[in-house]
């Protein structure tokens, strides 16, 4: 599993997540700083990256266009430090991995963790 770490995330989680094993980069290193979210999305879809986000947009976006990649994991949490969310995160991560890589929306809260496979399904109310 690759990740993208999104601009809105500090570095420092690139450095956090190689330290444990799991292959990262920062969006500053591969694209435009002011990039659209759809073109990360496009990016990481392209090639085979998971998002690393604090943005509600990703999942926006996969709720929109059904999209069965790229797998987004959303941090849900006022202090996204990685000194602070990281180890839930890395667990996160290992736990999910198959999952992700077959395409999910991970939401990480500091008392949770949530995953919904992609696409993205919601039912109307004639299925509730």
């Amino acid at each position: 599993m690759k990740l993208i770490v999104d601009m809105n995330l500090t570095p420092r989680w690139v450095g956090l997540l190689i330290d444990a094993g799991i292959e990262a980069s920062h969006w500053s290193m591969l694209g435009a700083n002011n990039a659209l979210d759809s073109e990360i999305m496009s990016y990481a879809s392209a090639n085979d990256y998971v998002v690393l986000t604090h943005d509600l947009d990703f999942s926006a976006i996969l709720a929109a266009t059904h999209g069965k990649k790229p797998s987004v994991v959303q941090i849900r949490a006022d202090d996204v430090s990685p000194d602070v969310i990281g180890p839930q995160i890395i667990s996160a991560l290992k736990q999910m991995t198959l999952e992700l890589e077959g395409g999910a929306l991970l939401t990480i809260e500091p008392n949770r963790t949530r995953m919904r496979l992609l696409p993205l399904q919601f039912k109307t109310m004639s299925e509730t």
